[in-house]
């Protein structure tokens, strides 16, 4: 039993040598592959039955494979806006198909948009919770609110007027009933841009009323864009030159009856501080012909634009920015934490599933409860060290070689024991 017993040992030592050469060769020939997680060779010895002093029962070895899926890699900056990497715990959930697809779990972050908008990877959607402009994720931030990342949902944008901010001087030398003109701009819903006329007239003394006139397109004046608006200002100023009061408080200027489609707009109009000088104030112009003195009149709003470009920043905030300047949230990544994420099942181009011994995934936002950090145009590189791989490669070797001289050194002695029967 001895020497069968050897040659089993051997074979069992070359079999498990080939295991972890095996693995070292994966782990080489995956030392560029994005989010690539090692998988190392554990040995374990075989006992086939208790040994004494006098008689000795060779067992063997197996070889088991660990994978390090837990192990960070080196985040790398890249080019591409979409690309994203995690800091620490955690994994981008995906899915395989847009309909019916399973839930997979990846840390190889090298997404791009496809054709139709999505942000893919080898076939692979990104899954993430849809967010308002601020970046607040809409209903619930759980498993059942994840929805495939589809940037065309938001192609263009244009925000209506909300606020216009006056700054300028109205002219306390100017005679009661004397009326100046002056020009504010506004957006509707739309993006379209309007030119709004507003009349200044002079009441009495420290007194004036503010009146506007049809909406026009800023580009043309001849079209117009909504019904004269029936809305008027009283503005009252101290004796200082200093705003008193406004009525209404606050004034606002409301816009119906759009030509462009757009809905009813209300603007509140800032006309300044109460006491201050900041807005609107009364001091004679000193000129010959009194004038209205324009500091600025600003409104907020923007005009029509197209998507330019996707991106996504640091804590996984998928941000789309337009032709007009304007840059908005639209997806919120999450990041899947597991309680035994070495436990993952490993499968092609990076992706893993759950198993029993993995749990269920938690999915968290980035950066809280432990989970890990998404960062934007950073890619996680593989794990493998190849100094370390070619150290265990001529450790494997040798060992390989070691284990073949002993089937060597048993076959000898075969033939001498069979010789001897002869």
């Amino acid at each position: 039993m001895s020497l069968s017993g050897a040659l089993s040992s051997a074979i069992s030592a070359l079999n498990a040598q080939s295991s972890a050469l095996a693995m070292i060769s994966d782990n080489i020939a995956n030392s560029s592959t994005v989010g690539y997680k090692t998988t190392s060779a554990s040995f374990e010895s075989l006992v086939t039955s208790s040994s004494s002093a006098s008689s000795y029962s060779s067992g063997g070895v197996s070889t088991l494979s660990k994978s390090n899926i837990t192990t960070q890699g080196l985040l790398t900056a890249t080019s591409t806006s979409t690309n994203i990497a995690i800091q620490g715990n955690g994994f981008f959930p995906v899915t395989t198909s847009l309909t019916g697809g399973s839930t997979l779990y990846t840390r190889n972050g090298a997404f791009t948009t496809d054709s139709d908008g999505y942000l893919v990877n080898n076939g692979a959607y990104l899954l993430g919770w849809r967010t308002d402009a601020s970046g607040n994720v809409i209903g619930s931030a759980s498993s059942g609110n994840l929805t495939a990342i589809d940037t065309s949902v938001a192609q263009t944008s244009g925000s209506a007027t909300t606020t216009t901010t006056f700054s300028a001087n109205l002219p306390a030398d100017a005679a009661v009933g004397d009326t100046f003109t002056t020009s504010m701009s506004a957006y509707d819903s739309l993006g379209t841009s309007s030119s709004i006329q507003v009349t200044w007239s002079k009441t009495a003394d420290n007194t004036w009323s503010a009146s506007f006139g049809q909406p026009t397109l800023s580009s043309d004046s001849t079209v117009t864009t909504a019904a004269t608006p029936t809305s008027t200002v009283a503005v009252t100023f101290n004796t200082d030159g200093t705003l008193a009061s406004t009525t209404p408080d606050p004034p606002v200027l409301a816009l119906t009856g759009s030509t462009t489609g757009a809905a009813d707009n209300t603007i509140t109009l800032n006309l300044g501080t109460v006491g201050g000088t900041d807005g609107l104030t009364q001091y004679a112009s000193g000129l010959s012909t009194p004038a209205v003195n324009i500091t600025r009149i600003e409104s907020n709003g923007l005009a029509f634009g197209k998507l330019s470009n996707i991106s996504v920043g640091d804590n996984g905030v998928v941000n789309a920015t337009y032709s007009n300047g304007q840059t908005i949230a639209i997806y919120k990544i999450p990041v899947a934490t597991f309680a035994a994420a070495d436990q993952l099942e490993a499968q092609s181009n990076g992706l893993y599933s759950t198993t029993a011994e993995s749990g269920t995934a938690a999915l968290q936002e980035s950066g809280t409860n432990g989970a890990g950090t998404i960062y934007g145009s950073e890619l996680e590189s593989s794990t493998t060290d190849t100094n370390e791989q070619f150290s265990s490669m001529i450790s494997a070797q040798q060992a390989y070689s070691a284990a073949s001289q002993v089937i060597t050194a048993v076959n000898k002695m075969f033939d001498t024991l069979i010789s001897s029967m002869r």
